[in-house]
């Protein structure tokens, strides 16, 4: 995150310089950006600024390491002050067809700043459609979509909303859960029918979120439609672990490369985690 906040922002850029380039030296191939906006609004605004928020991370990233491919979220969870993945309609649901005018722009804008992987993660209908229609026509038809076509509305995620700032409750009319558009968890065949869609709609990848809950339905979409897949081992399955290993009950290094191990055993081309840079020291010293 770059802040929005002026009087912090050259401290925050500073951290995201150092980042960027300690991952390019320990071989993390990508890196993907979220914003954590302070001018949140309604309809998340501040991520379609030419110099806004999600823009100058892209920018800043890529100055510092060329070489890392940087992967833009496009959502507007982290930019809207009630948190939900788009506008509200009256029902206070994110309104669907509002969000695609708002994330496609979004898309273009990343890709303008400098994005070379656009990933959707709001489960929007149409939403693959919508980015890559709006990223053709504004000539950056060589973007890959990585889509979260199989995202389940999971109790993994807390740790990150807090962080992030996109926890429910703002509004009084809002929805207090992401129900009406992220998946049952009980469904996987949901999974396997929002996948096929996302791939017609022209989906280059497809993401698996949270990863060790869906181990099951990782191995499901690479057997069923061999597109490259990847896992997202979400902030709440990375905490359980820092946290049972600060209470001494297991060994951190062990457990995180098993559960490593088995994202790989279930068919994943790569993994979006919060321990990469650990796992980066671990295989290094191999």
């Amino acid at each position: 995150n770059i802040s929005s906040l002026p009087g912090v922002r050259r401290e925050t850029e500073k951290s995201l310089v150092h980042r960027a380039k300690e991952i390019s030296n320990k071989n993390i191939p990508a890196i993907i950006l979220f914003g954590v906006s302070h001018n949140k609004d309604e309809l998340g605004t501040d991520s379609l600024k030419p110099d806004g928020l999600l823009a100058r991370m892209i920018k800043t990233t890529k100055d510092a390491s060329p070489k890392t491919l940087v992967t833009a979220d496009i959502c507007l969870c982290e930019y809207t002050d009630h948190g939900h993945c788009g506008p509200l309609n009256k029902k206070g649901q994110p309104d669907n067809d509002r969000t695609l005018e708002i994330i496609a722009k979004q898309a273009v804008n990343a890709c303008e700043a400098g994005a070379d992987i656009i990933a959707p993660s709001g489960m929007m209908d149409g939403m693959v459609m919508a980015i890559r229609s709006a990223l053709d026509e504004s000539g950056f038809e060589n973007i890959p979509v990585l889509s979260y076509a199989a995202k389940f509305a999971s109790a993994h995620y807390g740790p990150f909303r807090d962080a992030a700032g996109c926890s429910l409750g703002a509004y009084e009319h809002a929805e207090k859960n992401r129900k009406s558009y992220q998946m049952n968890p009980a469904n996987s065949l949901e999974a396997m029918r929002e996948v096929e869609i996302d791939i017609q709609e022209g989906a280059d990848m497809i993401m698996v979120k949270p990863g060790l809950p869906y181990l099951d339905i990782i191995k499901s979409v690479k057997e069923n439609f061999q597109y490259p897949t990847f896992a997202y081992h979400v902030s709440g399955e990375y905490a359980m672990l820092k946290a049972a290993a600060e209470k001494g009950w297991l060994d951190y290094e062990e457990c995180i490369m098993e559960q490593m191990m088995s994202f790989k055993r279930a068919g994943t081309d790569g993994v979006l985690t919060y321990a990469a840079l650990d796992i980066a020291d671990y295989l290094n010293q191999i």
